[in-house]
């Protein structure tokens, strides 16, 4: 069975480049973020990496832990967070887990469960261990996304969606297509039009089902 949204993501111990975590414990009160890769010192995953180490300011913002995942051991992991913040030009402080076990892995379903990792292998036997994790402080899968080695992820789309399930969290709201942070969200249509509006406002009626309001803070 694959872990879907809204499932709570596997409890784990792991091993990590920051000493031993339990997943549950490490992500508290918080939003974290886990971002998986196939292997250490790799072109791509380094520009990643590199890319969450220079977003640290906004990770804190949003009251979000992000954490990495590699099928890599903790002294790989030491050595690849020097390329990366010499790379970056910025602290990696994030933890790396080390999965070379590949028990991670195969728990989010990023690997099936009778892979392994052969002698000499290259990133390609783990090539799908390349996906975003979002998850909420109730310790909830609400987004993923999984995308293949030759496509660098897009880490201003990463920081909107976190920004839209966070202005939608708990709330009967929604974001429409390209929606920015502080644009009008879409009032979903479990409130009625006069519950909407008692609750957020005059209301922008594009369609019957169709119904903006300003972006309630």
């Amino acid at each position: 069975m694959g872990l879907r949204i809204n499932d709570i993501v596997p409890n784990f111990t792991a091993e990590t480049d920051h000493g031993t975590i339990s997943f549950h414990d490490w992500i508290g009160d918080s939003w974290a973020i886990l971002f998986s890769h196939p292997k250490d010192f790799t072109p791509v995953c380094t520009t990643e990496f590199g890319a969450v180490a220079q977003l640290a300011d906004e990770w804190a913002k949003r009251n979000t832990k992000v954490i990495g995942v590699s099928v890599d051991g903790v002294e790989e992991h030491k050595g690849w967070k020097g390329d990366i913040e010499s790379y970056a030009g910025a602290e990696a402080g994030f933890p790396i887990i080390a999965d070379s076990g590949l028990d991670v892995s195969k728990m989010f379903d990023m690997l099936p469960a009778d892979a392994y990792l052969p002698d000499g292998r290259t990133p390609a036997d783990s090539a799908t261990v390349r996906s975003v994790f979002i998850i909420s402080p109730d310790k909830k899968l609400q987004l993923t996304m999984t995308y293949p080695m030759t496509v660098g992820r897009n880490f201003a789309e990463v920081l909107r969606a976190l920004d839209g399930l966070q202005r939608t969290y708990g709330q009967p709201l929604a974001t429409p297509a390209n929606w920015q942070q502080g644009q009008d969200v879409i009032v979903a249509l479990a409130l009625d039009d006069a519950a909407a509006e008692e609750k957020y406002g005059a209301l922008d009626k594009k369609l019957p089902y169709l119904r903006f309001a300003k972006n309630p803070e």
